[in-house]
């Protein structure tokens, strides 16, 4: 559910302070002022807040970090501004950036680092009813296109677009179990015994890195925006980069898979983590997937099932730490409650796939 407020509501919207945007926008881009801003809360995110900002000469998206309890490295707006902007003139396709502000000492927008960008055409394709307008073959080619642009991203030369000290590929997949292991003990408020044993099996079975590059670190089509193309539909933007860093592109296929075959993962998963793709209507199965993303890039795939259990594995943290917010009342919106009953199946399945 959207929640719409209009810019002057001494209320606001949660998380966000509109009036105070608008005060904002007036005297740090006049340019783009034309009346009073007003704000919708994006709905489908379970992790940073994101809105719809309407009032300015063109649409603006803001993004903010999640109220209440952060995990400490998981939604850095500043990295996201420096990836947005570095990418800009590349063959993937992002939102052009406006500005990236601190607002943690005047607190008269969002109180935390909040990121603005022009909103761009297109939806996100969350449900099975949104495939409705395709057909097969329009539904199959976007499940190339969103393979090619992951190609494209990891045939990027960091250094060619500004991005060579913007993370450590050496010892990357070391350094990520021990960073997601470190979140799940920040969020840790229960017992949960398949998590622990996915967290072991991989620590056990760490790969060699197979090479270095851009790691996007959530890429998954709902973090993609879709638009037309007659009945074939193409991505217009990839979203959501606050998790990217240089490393093991290998992560992004093996969290992409997690995503993909997620409406078939047992225990209730696909009731709170919906997800648009369904193989029966069009979309590739992950396997074909892969092999698009590896003819794009001209290089084979190694072995994907350690990347595909650590995908399971991220996304568990992930989820516990949403539900430590919900425990916590540091979430918006509604279904955080059942968040907490899907972490534990989501661990068995990386399991499973190890």
């Amino acid at each position: 559910m959207s929640t719409r407020v209009e810019g002057w509501d001494e209320q606001g919207t949660p998380g966000l302070d509109v009036a105070g945007l608008t005060s904002w926008l007036a005297e740090t881009h006049p340019e783009l002022m034309h009346r009073p801003l007003s704000a919708t809360i994006i709905a489908g995110g379970k992790s940073n807040l994101t809105y719809a900002i309407d009032g300015a000469h063109i649409p603006l998206v803001l993004r903010r970090p999640p109220l209440g309890h952060v995990l400490s490295s998981a939604h850095d707006m500043r990295r996201e501004h420096r990836v947005l902007s570095a990418l800009a003139d590349s063959a993937v396709p992002v939102p052009r950036v406006i500005d990236v502000d601190d607002d943690r000492v005047r607190e008269r927008v969002t109180g935390t680092i909040f990121l603005l960008m022009e909103r761009v055409p297109g939806q996100v394709l969350t449900t099975s009813a949104q495939n409705a307008p395709y057909s097969a073959g329009g539904l199959r080619a976007l499940s190339l296109d969103l393979a090619h642009r992951l190609a494209d991203l990891h045939a990027i030369d960091p250094e060619s677009v500004g991005l060579g000290g913007f993370g450590r590929p050496e010892g990357y997949l070391v350094r990520q179990l021990s960073t997601w292991q470190r979140q799940l003990e920040s969020s840790r408020s229960r017992s949960t015994p398949a998590l622990d044993e996915l967290q072991l099996a991989l620590s056990r079975g760490l790969p060699a890195a197979s090479r270095a590059g851009i790691v996007h670190g959530d890429y998954r089509l709902d973090n993609a925006l879709v638009v037309d193309d007659g009945d074939v539909p193409r991505i217009s933007a990839i979203l959501d980069w606050e998790m990217a860093t240089l490393g093991d592109p290998l992560v992004d296929l093996g969290m992409l898979a997690v995503y993909w075959d997620i409406g078939r993962m047992p225990g209730g998963v696909a009731d709170v983590v919906p997800s648009a793709v369904d193989p029966r209507v069009g979309y590739l199965l992950f396997d074909e997937v892969a092999d698009a993303y590896a003819e794009q890039t001209r290089m084979p795939l190694p072995d994907l099932r350690w990347y595909r259990a650590f995908g399971a594995y991220k996304l568990a943290v992930i989820l516990e730490g949403i539900h430590f917010r919900f425990r916590t009342g540091g979430t918006v919106g509604a279904g955080f409650d059942q968040v907490g009953a899907i972490v534990e199946p989501i661990a068995r399945h990386g399991l499973e796939e190890y």
